[in-house]
């Protein structure tokens, strides 16, 4: 395995984090491409609980960004304190990271995120612990929809939150129980995707990031 990019996502990229919050990271790594031809192929995924790492081949996670996926998207965009491992071919990632975006793609994909946090918020119990899942689920309900609307409107994915203090107020409304708040956000970010004038594509540039893929894989062969 040879780490290609790495970085810290969720709360802490976000400025949400809490004294509780877990550290949650990212990468993309090449395998040998000699090792795709036998018969027992690498591992797409390498997930572990502790510490929260999630580590995936360059092509599922190509296949995951130009799917809209907000998780992978976010890795291409982070701030720059956030990087922990940046070789050539990451920094090459970067560079091309409006090629994996669409509109479609983007608006189905974060909507459908956020309507998974509106699922979870509805299934909710009424304990501590559950109060504290609900506010958390909120927040990124929130969170999700700000993003995907940004970069929907203009491009950019932001990642650091500018006033993290309304999601954090959100979420602690939303758990105390004003759900229909949280069912207008919905509404409202429904109604402004299909009102705005994006500047992406209908189809990412797929071809730009074969070109990256395959340039990894060329250079994971023996010498």
């Amino acid at each position: 395995m040879h780490l290609l990019l790495s970085g810290i996502v969720g709360s802490v990229a976000y400025g949400l984090a809490g004294p509780d919050s877990d550290v949650d990271r990212i990468g993309v790594f090449a395998a040998p491409t000699v090792a795709f031809h036998g018969l027992h192929p690498p591992r797409e995924s390498v997930v572990t609980t502790d510490p929260d790492v999630t580590l995936h081949e360059c092509a599922k996670y190509a296949r995951l960004a130009l799917s809209g996926n907000p998780t992978a998207t976010e890795l291409m965009w982070l701030p720059e304190e956030c990087y922990e491992t940046r070789t050539g071919f990451g920094e090459r990632l970067i560079g091309i990271r409006a090629a994996f975006l669409s509109a479609p793609r983007v608006r189905d994909a974060y909507l459908g995120y956020a309507s998974q946090q509106f699922r979870k918020l509805t299934a909710r119990d009424s304990s501590v612990g559950g109060r504290r899942r609900s506010a958390k689920h909120a927040r990124h309900l929130a969170r999700l929809l700000h993003q995907g609307r940004v970069l929907y409107a203009t491009g950019v994915l932001e990642i650091r939150l500018a006033d993290p203090e309304w999601f954090r107020a959100f979420g602690e409304r939303v758990a105390g129980g004003a759900l229909a708040e949280a069912e207008e956000l919905v509404a409202a970010a429904e109604r402004d995707f299909a009102r705005i004038r994006t500047p992406l594509p209908e189809r990412p540039d797929e071809e730009t990031v074969e070109r990256w893929l395959l340039d990894v894989r060329a250079a994971h062969l023996p010498r």
